[in-house]
């Protein structure tokens, strides 16, 4: 019972105040219930402009994603790298990311397909709905008249030809030129480039050229023909590869006419390489060259460029060089480079370290699906995510991932739409294994158990223990 001074003190103050804010006493309860009163609230997203990707786990808000719209205002570049077991979804986001995207019109993608069954890429179907017909590199094909590209096509220039001679050279060798065959190389070139004026240079006028050098180019540098040759041999025998090895046919005459370049898709199928062999990033060294000097241009169009199996780029240190230059040239005209890459530690611990890690750099965006506990901890250290994000990672299911858009950090499900779906989940995609997601009862029931893993994670972490509200 309270004092009667306090309850004059009180009320001669409520005279001259007012009333007086009731006190009161504190309130023991649980964060569970106090979730009623501190009401649960969102990170902001990336805009409306753009994509949609599906909806954010936590907040049930629809999430939009564009490079080209946040390039320069939320992202310092527009490239992104998309990394997980297969599976999980990646093969499902990159087609419907590429679909949704051609919706605008001042879009244009490559795709390099590197995947398939039954004799034809996994984005063939794809290609067929939209009338259109892939440039598929193969070599018993480019036997019969198949598809060739020339990388001494007329379209590149004389530095970015050399470029790309050397590359195919130090990829198959294993190990850069030394001055000597860089040598022999750089005037077979140059003299094959002054004297076939009437016809594209061919890979086979560099080889007979190596073979036979002029004396001139010895006279050049006071030494003998007969060095000259023999520097430039070990650079015959491995282009000989490519037009007389395994792989002929493909780059060893002009490149094919009435390749549409202006398509709004392109599709190089390479699934009939050996993604294994080092034929791979030789054919990916090529098409990305090619493809700078050919495709590319200041027209205004905004160009995404995606690489299946793109470890095969950034795990060999020539050929990343090579697509570090196209990235930087290509950001400054509209270029989005998607890499799809199973496992990090594929490039991070390989040869070419120091040209990975400056790619990764270059990639702002990173989606990361399912994986182990062991490569979540390794992904998280090399892309600096939150600790909460690298946890959640391994408990992933199909179709949900970690989106990193240059720090802001989402839980996200991708949807696929009905109309989509045939295109997307198809058998031969599809291997990747979510429960046979055409049938719309196990996909609504893998939502279901995304959305309660999802709760269970923040009530884990959040935890139930009890607090104090005023």
């Amino acid at each position: 019972m309270r004092d009667p001074l306090s309850v004059l003190t009180d009320a001669f103050t409520s005279f001259l105040f007012g009333k007086v804010e009731t006190t009161r006493l504190p309130v023991r309860t649980s964060t569970g219930q106090a979730q009623a009163v501190y009401l649960p609230t969102a990170a902001p997203g990336l805009g409306d402009s753009g994509v949609i990707i599906g909806r954010e786990v936590y907040s049930g808000k629809g999430y939009i994603y564009d490079p080209f719209q946040l390039y320069g205002q939320q992202l310092p570049a527009p490239h992104w790298l998309v990394l997980g077991e297969s599976g999980n979804g990646k093969s499902a986001l990159e087609k419907t990311y590429v679909l949704r995207q051609l919706r605008f019109r001042d879009r244009q993608v490559v795709v390099l397909d590197a995947q398939g069954e039954d004799g034809v890429g996994e984005w063939n179907l794809i290609a067929q709905e939209l009338g259109i017909t892939p440039i598929r590199l193969d070599p018993m094909a480019a036997l019969d008249m198949g598809i060739r590209l020339n990388p001494l096509d007329p379209a590149i220039t004389t530095t970015g030809q050399l470029a790309l001679l050397r590359t195919i050279i130090e990829v198959a060798m294993g190990h850069g030129l030394d001055e000597r065959s860089g040598f022999a190389l750089k005037v077979a070139h140059a003299y094959v480039n002054e004297t076939i004026v009437d016809r594209q240079p061919v890979l086979t006028d560099i080889v007979e050229q190596l073979r036979h050098p002029e004396p001139e180019s010895a006279e050049a540098m006071n030494v003998a023909i007969d060095d000259v040759r023999a520097w430039g041999l070990d650079v015959a025998l491995v282009l000989d590869r490519l037009v007389d090895g395994d792989l002929r046919g493909m780059f060893d005459g002009p490149t094919t006419v009435g390749i549409d370049l202006d398509a709004p898709l392109i599709v190089f199928d390479l699934s009939h390489i050996d993604r294994n062999s080092i034929a791979m990033p030789i054919l990916m060294a090529i098409v990305g060259v090619w493809l700078e000097h050919t495709w590319i241009r200041p027209d205004r169009k905004k160009r995404i460029f995606l690489v299946e199996e793109a470890w095969h780029i950034i795990n060999s240190p020539f050929v990343a060089q090579l697509f570090q230059r196209l990235l930087k040239f290509g950001r400054r005209l509209g270029l989005s480079f998607v890499a799809v890459v199973h496992h990090l530690s594929d490039v991070v611990d390989g040869a070419a370290a120091k040209e990975a890690a400056a790619i990764l750099k270059m990639a702002s965006t990173r989606t990361i699906y399912a994986q182990k506990a062991d490569e979540a901890r390794a992904t998280g250290r090399v892309l600096g995510l939150p600790r909460w994000a690298v946890e959640i990672i391994p408990t992933l299911t199909p179709g949900i991932a970690v989106w990193d858009v240059n720090g802001n950090v989402q839980v996200v499900k991708h949807l696929v739409t009905e109309t989509e779906r045939p295109l997307v989940f198809t058998d031969r995609a599809m291997t990747e294994s979510s429960a046979d997601l055409t049938d719309h009862d196990a996909l609504r029931a893998a939502e279901l158990e995304a959305e309660e893993r999802a709760a269970a994670f923040v009530e884990h972490h959040l935890g139930d223990s009890e607090s104090t509200v005023a």
